[in-house]
């Protein structure tokens, strides 16, 4: 191996450049530099720790004494963990439902339980006899049969037309909160693109968050309470000036926002101290507050005061506003930006009924499930406000396909249509050229089960009719 594909070689096994170079003024390849050992390369100018992780990244590991192995053994050990406990409550049925069930099978409508569940709940209080109950059974039973779809139906594409075809008739625009000023959220078409694509961080992260107990009646506590959760910066409770000709900031702070925020000057010299630049500079002089720089320069003062200014005294990062609403008598809280999982931490907050438009938050903080109803409840509230019915069951078969594997998948190259076993459906989605040739380079086949390749190659799809064979089986005599 010539000495620049050796220098090469090193380089790509994360060695620098300078032990490469070391290394090559004695050594030709990569066995020759593997076989020495480590004595010879701290000969060579390495120090005893470059050695030993020079020719562990190489391929060989060695062993010099037995310290330094018990060291190893210590890292390597891991704290023992108990396994987690599964927790398994079976569903307890009703008296209720346990006697529509019967009569259900009596009379041959065999529905899913939860249908039958949710009349129980609705006819519990009610006296009703078999007779009635029957009928409601039956009742319930036929609208469930013409809700079915039929074998063989192609249900992701009308999945896709009914999300398709209504998205082409919404609007561009942002709207306003309901019932709230100043707080803008996306809604319309391009909410709609960032829910399919899974966007990490929506464009307008935005939180709904009930409030309970004394929070959700008494407005003061409630303004309490969205104080916690907004960020409060330095500036947003006080004035910085720079004193250079003492080389200090001065920080002068206004007791009427400081009083609405709940905050003491004691807490923003606490908080002020915690900020690297300025640690330990922080005094409180009469009702100001003074940072002296600890030397005489001007570049210190301003990257003091550039720290200083933007400093978290008080709230939830990322959550840059937090405004009361009052709905249904009582009060909650609807943010800009987005931090769930510190959110819920906050007293006073109704944890269970907390929302955010963030799915992927929801996914990070309380699973896929979770997940997969946020897109759900997104979707729909999205085309609900732009006037458009499109069945629940269509955006539910998009959620279950973006969350089936435990992760949430954006619709497009880079998830579920990038995906598909199918060559001839990838290629026809995007990049058509780079997904034939990955597949003729691997051998790649094509089993041609789908609605999309069979249309490509002009054969009938295996849907409908397309989806049965007629075989015609002639009677005795009719042929001689």
């Amino acid at each position: 191996m010539a000495k620049k594909d050796t220098h090469k070689a090193l380089v790509s096994r994360n060695i620098s450049e300078e032990v490469a170079e070391l290394l090559l003024t004695k050594y030709n390849t990569l066995s020759a530099v593997s076989a020495a050992g480590i004595e010879e390369l701290v000969q060579l100018g390495l120090s005893e720790e470059a050695a030993e992780s020079t020719l562990s990244k190489i391929g060989k590991r060695t062993v010099r004494a037995a310290a330094p192995v018990a060291k190893a053994k210590k890292i390597v050990q891991e704290p023992k963990t108990e396994p987690m406990e599964e927790v398994f409550r079976e569903r307890t049925f009703s008296q209720s439902e346990i006697r529509l069930k019967g009569i259900a099978d009596r009379i041959g409508s065999p529905m899913p339980m939860k249908i039958i569940t949710d009349i129980a709940n609705v006819i519990e209080k009610a006296d009703l006899s078999n007779e009635i109950c029957e009928k409601l059974i039956a009742t319930a039973n036929r609208m469930y049969t013409s809700h079915l779809m039929d074998k063989n139906e192609s249900t992701g594409v009308m999945a896709a037309h009914s999300l398709g075809e209504p998205g082409t008739q919404m609007n561009m625009r942002t709207f306003h909160y309901a019932g709230v000023a100043n707080i803008n959220v996306t809604q319309g078409l391009p909410r709609l693109i960032e829910i399919v694509d899974a966007r990490r961080v929506p464009s307008t992260p935005s939180m709904v968050i009930p409030l309970t107990g004394i929070a959700a009646e008494d407005e003061s506590v409630a303004r309490h309470v969205a104080s916690e959760i907004e960020v409060t910066s330095l500036l947003d409770i006080a004035s910085v000036e720079t004193d250079i000709t003492n080389m200090r900031l001065v920080i002068t702070p206004n007791t009427r926002k400081m009083a609405l925020r709940g905050l003491e000057t004691d807490d923003i010299v606490e908080k002020l101290n915690k900020v690297k630049a300025v640690r330990g500079l922080v005094k409180l002089s009469g009702f100001q507050i003074v940072i002296t720089s600890d030397e005489p320069s001007y570049k210190k003062l301003q990257s003091m005061y550039d720290s200083v200014k933007g400093a978290k005294i008080k709230g939830i990062e990322g959550i840059s506003r937090a405004v009361l609403s009052k709905v249904g008598g009582s009060w909650k809280i609807v943010t800009e930006g987005s931090n769930l999982k510190e959110v819920l931490k906050i007293e006073g907050v109704n944890a269970n009924k907390v929302m955010t438009n963030s799915i992927l938050e929801v996914a990070d903080v309380l699973g896929i499930e979770a997940a997969r109803n946020s897109i759900i409840h997104e979707a729909m509230g999205t085309l609900g406000e732009a006037g458009l019915d499109v069945d629940i069951r269509h955006i539910m078969l998009v959620a279950d396909l973006m969350t089936n594997d435990g992760q949430v998948k954006a619709i497009g190259r880079h998830g579920v249509s990038g995906k598909k076993s199918s060559v001839l459906a990838r290629a026809a989605f995007e990049i058509t050229a780079a997904h034939l040739l990955h597949a003729a380079m691997v051998g790649e086949v094509d089993s041609l089960e789908g609605v999309t390749e069979n249309i490509i190659v002009g054969q009938p799809v295996t849907l409908g009719t397309g989806a049965v064979n007629l075989i015609y089986t002639p009677k005795k005599g009719e042929i001689e």
